[in-house]
């Protein structure tokens, strides 16, 4: 299978940093942009107490490695929409991605959440003209695969 990688432009890539900029609770969490692009979304949180879970083992709570991996997803999806509604005008296009949203995520926690530094990282497995799937695992900075997620997301 051949596909070839959507090529994400300097403007869409900043479009895409300043949605994410706007939502609040990407701040709150600390979640910061590592890579945006047509293959992949990259994107790391660092460690800190108030995402603790479970304070007697220090761990990441899992609501905050839900929340990462549906950023990270979301950002992805909504780079596969990019690719999909080119031929659209600006106006019809930003108005079909303003309806962006999570339509199911599946999350399979493997190990506790231990580490300093956590890096979620998307691919696209589908995008069609209104929903697309995603792929998102997360790391620690030791690169021990803590949980793994799958999105479907409204993009259309």
């Amino acid at each position: 299978m051949n596909q070839s990688v959507f090529q994400l432009s300097e403007e869409q890539r900043q479009g895409v940093e300043s949605f994410f900029q706007r939502i609040p609770f990407n701040q709150a969490l600390g979640i910061r942009i590592v890579e945006l692009s047509g293959e992949r979304v990259v994107m790391d949180l660092p460690m800190k107490p108030e995402l603790i879970g479970n304070f007697t083992q220090g761990i990441l709570h899992g609501g905050v490695i839900s929340s990462i991996l549906d950023v990270a997803g979301g950002a992805m999806a909504l780079i596969g929409a990019f690719d999909k509604h080119q031929h659209l005008s600006q106006a019809e296009r930003m108005q079909r991605l303003s309806k962006l949203g999570t339509i199911d995520l599946r999350i399979d926690y493997l190990r506790p959440g231990r580490g300093q530094v956590f890096t979620a990282t998307a691919v696209l497995l589908r995008s069609g003209n209104k929903v697309a799937v995603v792929r998102s695992e997360l790391h620690n900075e030791d690169d021990v695969l803590v949980a793994v997620g799958t999105g479907t997301y409204l993009c259309g």
